[in-house]
Formats: C-alpha cells, structure tokens, sequence
C-alpha cells in the first residue's frame, strides 16, 4: 500500500513518539490534523492560536520532549508567536508546524500569503519546509533541533498544496512495520579540572554561608540534586518553577527566609537557573555585594551572563546531573568525611518567624476574603502528590508561591521566566491532556482569566478536567473601591460572575464569598473532575487590596 506525503508526514511524527498536538485548523491544515488523528495522534482544538501555542509550549516542559503546535499560516502564525517565544525563553521543546500557500501563488498575494521562514529562520533552531523529497530529513532534523544541546523551538512550513497533493510517495509502504525511531537528547560531562577548583573553594569556605539556588533548567536532575544536598547537608532555594525538585518540606529549604539568605550567602552554587531578574540579577542589595557564584548550566549562553564574582571563571558547563554528581565524588575524595553545617540558629529562627507569619495572615480577614485566607483553606485539600498546581496573576501567583509547597518536581507551573499572561488555561490543558490521572488546579486573577476563558470550552469538550479557581477582586493587581464613572485603567468590572461564564461554556459555576463556600465548592469540583471528568470555575470574590501604588515585588530596587 501506497502513502502521499502527507501521510507520511503524519506516520513519521507518530513513530517518533508525538502523541499529542494542539492547534486550530483551518484551509488546507484540516486535512493533515485529520491524518495526524487517523494516525493515532491525539489533536486537541483549542479557541485561539495564542493558547494553543502556551499549551503545545506547556506540554514540552511537563513531560520533557517536544510540544507539537499545529496552525494555519500567516495571522494564524502571528496569533502563536506568544507561545513560541515562550518556549524560546524557557528552553523548552517546542515544533510548529503551519500550512502556507502554494507554492504557485507565492508572491502574487495568495490567501493569507507570508513569508513564514523569512519570518521564523533569525530565531528558531530549525526552519524547513516540505516537499515530497525531504519529509524524512525534515521531520527528523526538526525533531532533533528541539532536543539537542540547550532545548528550543522548530518550526516546519507546509505548503497547501503537499497537503493537497494526492500523488503516491513511492518507496514508502514500509512505514507502519518498523519499529518507533528515538530521538535522545546527548549529554556531555564537566570539565575535570574545574570541578576540582570548584570543590578547594567550597572547602575553603566551609565555615562561610553556603547556599544552593535550583533552577527550572534542573527539572530532569532531581534525584542527583537531592543526594548533594541531603549527603552534605547543604541548604538550598529553588527558584519557583524549581520547586519540588528537592522537597520544600526538607529542612534544609530556606524558602521561607529568602531574603535573609540571599543577602547573607558568601558562596552560591547556581544549578540551572540563571542570574536574571527573578535572581535579582545576582547583585546587592538583595545579595551580599561579595557573594561568589558558581554556575552549573547545560548551555554554555547562560555562564558568566550577569556573574560578575570570582566564579564567573568557575562556571561548569555540562549536564547539571553529571556536573552534580562529579562534584559530589570529587568532595569525596578531597574530603571524605566533610558535611556541612546546615541551616544556621539565624536562619532557622527567621524561618520559624515567617512561617508563623504567614498562618497568622491566613487567619487574619475583613468583610471579604483575602489571597491569604483562601489559600490557607485550600492548601489543606489539595493532594500535594497528585496535584498540578497552575498559578497566573501578579498577586496570585506571588503569593501562591509561598503558599502552596510541593515534594514534587514538575507540580507548580506559573508564569516563569517572561512572567507572561496568559498561560494559564494553556498549560493548564497540557498538563490535564499529560496527566488524566493527576488533579489540575489553575489558580488565577481576574484579569489572567480574561486572556483565555474562551479555553474553558476546550476542557469541556476534550474532557480534560480542570478545577479553576478565579481571584477575583475587581482589578489588575488592585480592585477598586470607587464605583464612580472615572475608573482607572486597573479597574475591572465589580465582582463579576466569571462561574456564570463556566456555566455557559459547559462548566460547573460556583460563586463564593466565604471559606466554607469555598471548601464546600472545591472539593465538590475535585469530585466532578475525578468521577465525572468535568471542569468547574470557582468564582472567588476577595478584597479589592490596598489602594496604593502599584510596583513589582520581585523587581524592586533600592532608592537611589
């Protein structure tokens, strides 16, 4: 039996493990998401390209090999820039595929006519187009880029009329017998020589602060980071997406003292994070103006980027788990007893404060709930072990940061490095459409729901169950206690019934002005969701918060 290349285009993708795609069709790519499904692909029809692109984006970071975005050419492409540049930023495996015109009405103004390589080539790791010669070289080279080295995007363009073409692709028919092709991602070790250096300067300063900041980029490299912190008793700080790579309930997290000990750590062992601005960029004031940094990073861009100390020349690039557990042999035999010192009295005791702090907050309340409050009810019902926590929303997710910690890698998924709205019901949908066995809450302010409510119907649809809980305090960052015509921009409509929306899009609604509607709601929409598979929206209504000037936390500075 004979294929056309646009069956085998479908076949390859399949036999290289691509089992999910998300997208919108439209003229011609309707056909090749129908093959894709013949295929055995599953294709998940989102509303709009901008959250079909955070889901395929999404998608690649939970479950670690390439995200597939399927979506028609020109505005179709523009609409799914957000999530490409999404993955770019966060490094993770992405491959977009978009239809385009045929190659006879290039350049006479054809149906939706763009230059989509011209357009992608400066920034992607791969672009290609397809023709019946090279789907084989194409598909794999696409695939590849995407995992290979430091992981990125891939985009690959497919003319309407290889879609349309029904001419057989002779040489083909062997196609279904072989056995699945695998693409691996390679991994190379750290330099000797540094490591050694690395370890005499950490043994130098065994009586200094030592501290170990986790990045996103360690995700794959849990089990090697938590036998270097529990064998040497080393204390550590994930950066947000990093939690659960080592148990936020280890004693040796200072999460909870943050501020302390970055401002009081003498020697930083940076694993796959990067000194960007949610590390403040590794300067004082925040941290100590002498701190030494030493990176351990997969990609050779991030080393010395903002590292100013004397580790810059320190850095290791490598595979984290490689670099990881050459440090720890080469500790070992320089020092076959050592252990460090641990969590100081200082530091536990400020740690003690601000966890007494935060349960103090959460029983604190006024006329209506506040962030604390709900969370501290929630926290409790949610089962940290089969629970993907989604977090959107400046407030929202700042404070649900602190709020809610995990044991495990891969559960928390917020805005991360672009600190970008609107990936909310996106990766929510991909981690669903990953895990039908786990729960999936997406936590989310009122104005992050805007950007993607329509994806509600989506859930409903493709029974990807979801439990959404919307803050809803009447505004971007602040509500507004005005209710007079001259609103401010941040002003949002008043304690609108974003459950009613739930409702009309095929969603359970709940409205909710108290704890107990909140208990009583949410563990009735884990219920829909786990017996029924069906998606509910909480609808949350909060305090407007303190009417002052509004700033971002994670970016202040000091008044010079």
């Amino acid at each position: 039996m004979t294929t056309t290349a646009m069956q085998h285009f479908a076949q390859l993708l399949q036999r290289y493990g691509i089992d999910t795609v998300f997208g919108i069709v439209g003229i011609p790519i309707v056909q090749l998401a129908d093959t894709m499904v013949a295929n055995g692909i599953k294709f998940i029809p989102c509303r709009n390209e901008q959250a079909a692109s955070y889901a395929a984006s999404g998608y690649g970071y939970v479950n670690d090999k390439p995200g597939v975005l399927l979506i028609v050419g020109g505005p179709g492409l523009i609409h799914s820039l957000a999530g490409i540049y999404n993955s770019m930023n966060n490094r993770w495996p992405l491959l977009v595929i978009a239809g385009s015109s045929s190659q006879s009405d290039i350049h006479k103004g054809g149906f939706q006519e763009l230059d989509q390589i011209s357009l992608l080539y400066p920034f992607l790791k791969f672009t290609g187009k397809l023709t019946p010669d090279n789907v084989d070289m194409v598909t794999q080279k696409a695939l590849n880029h995407c995992i290979q080295g430091t992981a990125g995007v891939s985009y690959i363009d497919v003319p309407a009329d290889f879609i349309e073409s029904e001419k057989p692709l002779e040489g083909n028919d062997y196609i279904a017998n072989e056995l699945p092709m695998i693409l691996t991602p390679k991994k190379c070790g750290p330099d000797p020589s540094q490591i050694k250096e690395i370890v005499q300067l950490i043994l130098h300063h065994r009586d200094n602060n030592i501290l170990i900041v986790i990045g996103k980029g360690a995700v794959k490299n849990s089990h090697e980071i938590r036998r270097l912190i529990n064998k040497f008793n080393l204390p550590f700080l994930p950066t947000p997406m990093a939690k659960g790579i080592v148990p936020d309930s280890s004693p040796l997290n200072v999460s909870s003292a943050r501020s302390q000990a970055l401002k009081t750590a003498d020697v930083v062992l940076v694993l796959g994070a990067r000194l960007n601005w949610i590390l403040h960029f590794g300067t004082s004031p925040k941290w100590n103006a002498e701190s030494i940094f030493l990176q351990f990073d997969s990609n050779p861009e991030t080393l010395g980027d903002n590292n100013a100390s004397p580790g810059a020349d320190l850095s290791v690039w490598g595979d984290v788990g490689l670099s990881v557990t050459a440090l720890m042999g080469e500790l070992e035999r320089q020092s076959p007893r050592w252990k460090y010192s641990g969590v100081n009295q200082a530091m536990r005791e400020k740690i003690q404060l601000n966890q007494t702090r935060l349960l103090e907050k959460e029983k604190v309340g006024g006329a209506q709930l506040n962030y604390h409050q709900v969370y501290g009810t929630l926290r409790p019902l949610i089962d940290d072990y089969r629970t993907i926590l989604v977090t959107e929303g400046a407030n929202t997710m700042d404070i649900a940061r602190v709020s809610f910690p995990t044991d495990v890698p891969r559960r928390r998924l917020d805005a991360g490095t672009n600190a970008t709205m609107g990936i909310g019901l996106g990766y929510a949908l991909a981690s669903k459409a990953s895990h039908l066995e786990l729960d999936v809450v997406l936590i989310q302010g009122d104005s992050a729901f805007g950007f993607s409510a329509m994806e509600i119907e989506t859930a409903v649809r493709c029974q990807l169950a979801l439990i959404i809980v919307v803050m809803n305090n009447s505004g971007i960052y602040h509500g507004e206690n005005n209710t007079g015509s001259d609103l401010p921009p941040t002003a949002l409509s008043k304690n609108c019934r974003y459950d009613l929306v739930g409702k009309g899009l095929g969603a359970h609604g709940f409205f909710v002005n108290t704890l107990s509607e909140l208990s009583k709601s949410f563990q009735q929409a884990v219920r829909l969701s786990r017996a029924r598979r069906e998606t509910s929206v909480i609808n949350v209504i909060i305090e407007p918060g303190e009417q002052k000037q509004i700033s971002f936390a994670w970016q202040n500075k000091p008044r010079l």
